[in-house]
């Protein structure tokens, strides 16, 4: 599984998140603690906003440790709101074009998890796109898939509805076609306002995710693992729950993707 995390608040360097803390992430790339991976080395990702309503992304195939351009960039560059993730492939290519974060017009999106026996209903995923939305599919990831599955059911609108709509429908194809586990998934994603994040599983394994407020920084990190081992209040987020982070306001709501959608 990958590693991810995340920002939204007083702008701060890249590298405050993505190099620089003792567990950072360039760190976890090579270092995992909560996952059944620890090295992830499948290609990274940045996608970061700024003054336009559309994100700046960089990816590339390289491991995030080697990458003196990622270095480079996180060092000099600065951010409101921003995702960063490294990449543990769970079957498909390593290939710039399945690194997360994905990006379509201002949204941005990135996953860790998996979709058991994905390569069995594959094709029947890619049906399930809408033809509005098909042109962005550039990659093999189910994690691309679901991005753009989402945004036909009207991220723009319900962000929570819209993923809860996606996951139903990539559930239930696992659990016709796949295998356990059927899903394993978190999730952060952005509009350019405001930071989403989910934590969910069909089982009782859901992969961790974590927050933490930084009065100093007037901002918060959304992250796989802390960014810090020495730091105690970074706080856990329950499995089977949809995260709204607005500043240093935030809305925690439960995520039932089967309720959810049968309810839409």
């Amino acid at each position: 599984m990958c590693r991810w995390a995340a920002y939204i608040g007083s702008p701060i360097f890249l590298e405050d998140v993505i190099c620089r803390p003792g567990h950072s992430l360039v760190r976890q790339s090579h270092g995992a603690t909560r996952c059944h991976t620890p090295v992830n080395a499948d290609g990274f990702g940045v996608a970061w906003y700024g003054e336009r309503p559309e994100p700046g992304l960089y990816r590339d195939i390289m491991p995030a440790w080697s990458d003196s351009n990622l270095r480079s960039l996180t060092a000099t560059l600065k951010s409101h709101l921003f995702l960063a993730h490294v990449r543990a492939s769970t079957g498909t290519a390593t290939s710039r074009n399945n690194c997360h974060p994905f990006v379509v017009g201002r949204w941005s999106f990135m996953h860790n998890g998996q979709f058991g026996g994905y390569d069995r209903y594959r094709r029947h995923a890619e049906v399930m796109i809408p033809d509005e939305y098909y042109p962005h599919r550039k990659g093999a990831t189910d994690s691309e898939a679901l991005f753009l599955m989402a945004l036909g059911e009207g991220l723009d609108n319900d962000p929570a509805r819209a993923m809860a709509i996606a996951t139903a429908k990539f559930e239930s194809l696992a659990r016709q076609k796949g295998e356990a586990p059927h899903v394993r998934l978190t999730a952060a994603f952005s509009d350019g306002e405001r930071l989403y994040a989910l934590r969910y599983a069909s089982d009782n394994q859901a992969p961790t995710l974590f927050h933490r407020w930084s009065d100093t920084r007037g901002g918060r990190a959304v992250v796989s693992e802390p960014l810090e081992t020495d730091e105690s209040d970074w706080l856990e987020v329950p499995p089977q729950s949809f995260c709204i982070f607005d500043g240093p306001d935030l809305v925690v709501t439960p995520f039932v993707p089967q309720a959810q959608a049968a309810a839409a």
